[in-house]
């Protein structure tokens, strides 16, 4: 278990130099794994929504998820510090890739149908490119493009494919244009956290940024936790809530953040285009839903797409 969480903390050498490489390594699966948590996070949210309201539920899954992160940065490296300098940086982020975006994409969701948030925050590695592209913070080649915009492709396919498909309208206007900033919001944190990244370990700035967020978050929440029944509260509805805590935010923030470092923003934010299908099995397994044709070809344009997004330009 110590091995595993000093590979979180860039303490396996072996490991850094395997992600260096052109082949499938640690990394892809870390981040396959990391989008599996996030596939089936959809259903349990959604279950322990039943009983708890958005900003609180947000509320306490940072919480403990912020907890979790600081324990382990300071059980692996014994040093939480970081220098004033980088403080700026670390509340930034905090307010574009948590505050900001978690409140866009609650309130967008509550607007919207489910199938339209899948689909527009299934842009999210588009506009990681264009922020990346425009900063130059990493360079692209039309493979990259090519595996990028093929694995929107299947994105809309698996969508439109299914029976609840797409609603465009003006019900779900004001909700689309929520969930739509809340992409560009997280393609931002997602390219401007290398640059933290660069100087500390992950686990200490993924514990910074979610420890910087939980007050705000708290404070946004609280009209929701004071009204919340807590007596209400199912074990079912609680132990959602301590697997999207630990798993879907503390550990999958990691694990996404360890690509970010490794292998670059955009080859990391491909991995994402993985989580609709994830989400699209759970439900055919576990809710009944029905997988058409359509929805399965979209599935392989999905795999294959990331297979040439994650690829890195030939120097």
């Amino acid at each position: 278990m110590k091995q595993f969480l000093c590979w979180l903390s860039h303490c396996n050498e072996q490991v850094s130099a395997l992600d260096k490489s052109h082949s499938f390594g640690f990394v892809d699966v870390a981040l396959l794994t990391m989008v599996v948590i996030w596939g089936v996070n959809f259903t349990v949210v959604k279950t322990a929504l039943h009983e708890m309201t958005p900003m609180a539920f947000n509320a306490l899954r940072f919480a403990g998820a912020s907890v979790l992160t600081l324990f382990l940065a300071w059980l692996i490296e014994h040093d939480l510090t970081i220098p004033r300098r980088d403080w700026g940086l670390v509340l930034l982020l905090s307010v574009i890739g948590n505050l900001v975006y978690q409140i866009l994409f609650i309130n967008g969701l509550a607007r919207t149908r489910a199938s339209n948030t899948s689909l527009i925050l299934s842009t999210s590695p588009i506009f990681v490119a264009l922020v990346s592209t425009i900063t130059k913070a990493e360079k692209l080649s039309s493979r990259n493009w090519a595996g990028i915009l093929l694995s929107f492709l299947g994105i809309f396919l698996l969508l439109t494919g299914s029976q609840n498909g797409l609603a465009i309208d003006r019900r779900t206007l004001q909700g689309n244009l929520l969930v739509l900033c809340a992409t560009i919001s997280w393609a931002t944190y997602t390219v401007f956290l290398k640059r933290l990244l660069q100087r500390h370990s992950v686990l200490k700035a993924t514990a910074w940024i979610m420890a910087a967020t939980t007050p705000l978050l708290i404070l946004a929440a609280l009209p929701d936790l004071l009204t919340q029944d807590w007596h209400a509260i199912s074990y079912g509805s609680w132990l959602g809530l301590f697997y999207s805590s630990v798993l879907a935010i503390g550990i999958g923030y990691v694990i996404w953040n360890i690509g970010v470092q490794r292998v670059g923003s955009v080859r990391t934010a491909v991995y994402s285009y993985v989580t609709p299908v994830i989400s699209v099995m759970v439900a055919w397994i576990f809710l009944g839903e029905n997988m058409h044709a359509l929805q399965a070809l979209g599935a392989v344009g999905i795999f294959l797409g990331v297979w040439l997004g994650r690829s890195r330009p030939t120097e």
